[in-house]
């Protein structure tokens, strides 16, 4: 991958331009840098705040799909989780980067994980979908992981 290009790729879920953020930071794009911090938080507050162990691997996202079930059927305002939802958003993109060899990339604000078949996911936006009963970050996994190893 050249750095400083940037290339254009249409996403599957959305008529909108992505744009690969230039530059580098260490062995992973600068476009990583927020999203694995916000995984890493996740990780942190479940294990020390609910004692749930997340490892980074497909199917600890079934806890996070019923986590973040039980926040919506406990009725919590979705303005007091969102960056709740947008950590487990980022552990889910994390758990794809690192099964697939995907890459994070950064356009207008929005994360989004590309994996080596060219494909776009946007696990933070689905981490929303599932608070609203849309979505499953289990399955986002399993579609993202299923096409990277072909």
């Amino acid at each position: 991958m050249a750095s400083g290009l940037a290339l254009p790729y249409v996403t599957s879920a959305t008529t909108s331009v992505t744009r690969q953020a230039p530059g580098e930071a260490g062995s992973r794009p600068q476009a990583a840098a927020k999203p694995v911090r916000w995984a890493a938080d996740a990780v942190a507050t479940m294990r020390e705040g609910a004692r749930v162990r997340l490892d980074y691997t497909a199917q600890s996202l079934w806890r996070v799909d019923r986590m973040i079930d039980e926040l919506r059927q406990e009725g919590t305002p979705a303005a007091a989780v969102e960056s709740v939802l947008r950590g487990f958003g980022a552990y889910a993109g994390e758990v794809i980067v690192r099964q697939t060899g995907a890459e994070w990339w950064v356009s207008g604000g929005d994360h989004w994980v590309r994996t080596p078949d060219g494909r776009l996911w946007d696990p933070v936006e689905e981490a929303t979908r599932c608070f609203t009963g849309d979505g499953s970050l289990r399955l986002l996994c399993r579609d993202a992981t299923a096409g990277g190893r072909g």
